[in-house]
């Protein structure tokens, strides 16, 4: 039988109200310049805490995880709720699901703001990891949204993946994006260069030298190249 998912739900909202501290709260909210209320969480604790619900109350499917994370989301008075809907894609019965990849582009576009938008990243390239056939053509067509943060997210897909990482793709993606006035996808561009710089770079030393890029994308990028 399909675990309870709409308990879960209400236990990680419990949860993250009982470890709420309002003074950090009105700081975080500052600091992230939002106007969604904060309940002064860490990020690590929201993640702890969303994990402890789930191990009590287990999705059974990815389907299950998709259901509490969309409600959660969707219904989030506050930051926190927001990170637990992410944290919860990361459960194991999840991670590679194609079938939460309309949730995540949901959160992508709706999330709007860096701090979310990049708790997604994991997820996005835990897809292309397992189905780059399917993910590919999603992040070619990211690459060319009019939506900021969508061409954020496929520059940065790949963080982590280091000696997996598709350079075709990489390469397709920021060359795309290069003359992008955006400030978050100038970021993105240094930060996934830097990435990749850490277990190969010659390869992004050789590709900075052959590229036009923003000054603050090349910096980023080179940061670490000695």
């Amino acid at each position: 039988m399909t675990a309870p998912v709409p308990a879960l739900v209400p236990a990680v909202r419990t949860a993250l109200r009982a470890a709420a501290d309002p003074d950090r709260g009105r700081g975080m909210q500052a600091y992230l310049k939002t106007a969604e209320p904060c309940l002064g969480v860490r990020l690590p604790e929201v993640r702890r805490l969303t994990r402890d619900a789930a191990a009590a109350d287990p999705p059974r499917t990815a389907g299950d995880v998709g259901t509490a994370a969309r409600t959660l989301w969707r219904e989030a008075a506050c930051r926190e709720e927001r990170y637990a809907a992410v944290a919860l894609t990361g459960l194991p019965v999840a991670r590679g699901a194609l079938e939460l990849l309309p949730l995540y582009e949901e959160m992508i576009t709706t999330g709007a703001w860096w701090d979310l938008v990049d708790g997604v990243q994991p997820r996005v390239r835990d897809l292309l990891l397992a189905d780059p056939g399917r993910l590919v053509p999603v992040l070619r067509d990211w690459a060319r949204s009019d939506d900021r943060w969508l061409r954020r997210s496929a520059v940065i897909a790949q963080l982590g993946a280091r000696e997996r990482t598709d350079r075709a793709l990489l390469t397709e993606v920021v060359e795309v994006n290069a003359a992008d006035g955006e400030f978050f996808v100038r970021k993105a561009i240094g930060w996934a260069l830097r990435d990749l710089a850490k277990t190969d770079p010659g390869w992004v030393r050789d590709f900075l030298a052959g590229h036009e890029l923003s000054p603050l994308s090349r910096r980023e990028a080179a940061k670490h190249l000695s």
